[in-house]
């Protein structure tokens, strides 16, 4: 076979191409540089536009696969029955945080006892006197009216009262007594108030007392004598440091019968009056305590 120029095709020599031939000979043979440079960048260009391309791609199939999976799982929602038949039972949640605060179970006072503040001389310190006992000029009790007539105060305690009475109050500790006179419908009543220092001189006191211990009545002011040697009608009670008495009858010398129910009525309504009004003191002093 001849290789001459006017032989058949002759293999041209590509660097890039394995085991192709270099060929040897003349200067016609030698390779174009410049072609082969400019083919080397156009394969280089070609290259990074195919990564380029490829992450591209890559990309895209990520995306995909991101959108399969959400739709998929909006499938499964869908079929299930919606967000809150996926959520746990209640028995299944925890009962609380390991950092949620806790805190203690508290329990309010209990209410301040109005008898504690009347019990003791101690805690009983409200002004105390006719004045503060039997105030105004007037008291209605029952729907019965009673007028004021005298009063007083005094810290002989025997000075104030008759019979066996005075005996019991001092023998007790009795400090002072205080005593006021109503009137009502012919009937005059007088209310006397006995002090001690605690509730046990003054239960003490009321548990020593019969039918002869007797406040004496007070007159003045406008009220005549009663009860100065006349039968009346007499009370004894005790609430806290205090205990209280009266005396209700007929002006003059006229004798109370089991038949005058206006002279026992008097009694029994001047008797709560002391009552309410020595608890109101406690009342009082209780309100004033608690909000301190």
């Amino acid at each position: 076979m001849s290789y001459g120029q006017g032989g058949g095709p002759q293999s041209q020599w590509d660097p890039w191409t394995p085991h192709s031939q270099q060929p040897s000979g003349g200067d016609d043979q030698t390779p174009d540089w410049a072609a082969l440079a400019e083919a080397s960048a156009t394969r280089n260009k070609r290259r990074r536009l195919l990564f380029i391309g490829g992450g591209a791609l890559a990309t895209v199939a990520v995306g995909a696969a991101v959108a399969v999976a959400v739709v998929s799982a909006n499938s499964d929602d869908d079929t299930s029955g919606g967000h809150a038949s996926q959520l746990p039972s209640t028995a299944a949640l925890p009962s609380g945080s390991a950092g949620a605060p806790s805190f203690e179970p508290t329990t309010a006072p209990p209410p301040l006892d109005p008898k504690d503040f009347i019990s003791s001389a101690r805690k009983d310190t409200a002004p105390l006197g006719p004045d503060t006992l039997f105030p105004g000029t007037r008291l209605t009790m029952n729907e019965a009216a009673y007028a004021k007539g005298p009063t007083a105060d005094t810290k002989d305690c025997a000075s104030a009262v008759q019979g066996s009475l005075a005996k019991a109050l001092t023998g007790n500790g009795c400090t002072r007594v205080i005593r006021a006179t109503y009137t009502r419908d012919g009937v005059d009543v007088t209310v006397g108030v006995a002090v001690f220092d605690s509730a046990a001189q003054a239960a003490k006191a009321k548990s020593q007392t019969d039918k002869k211990s007797i406040v004496k009545p007070l007159t003045g002011s406008g009220v005549k004598d009663f009860c100065s040697g006349a039968v009346c009608r007499s009370t004894t009670n005790s609430y806290g440091r205090y205990a209280y008495f009266t005396l209700a009858g007929f002006p003059g010398d006229k004798d109370v019968t089991t038949k005058d129910t206006k002279v026992f009525r008097t009694g029994d309504d001047l008797a709560e009056y002391a009552f309410r009004q020595i608890r109101r003191r406690g009342e009082a002093q209780a309100s004033a305590a608690a909000t301190r």
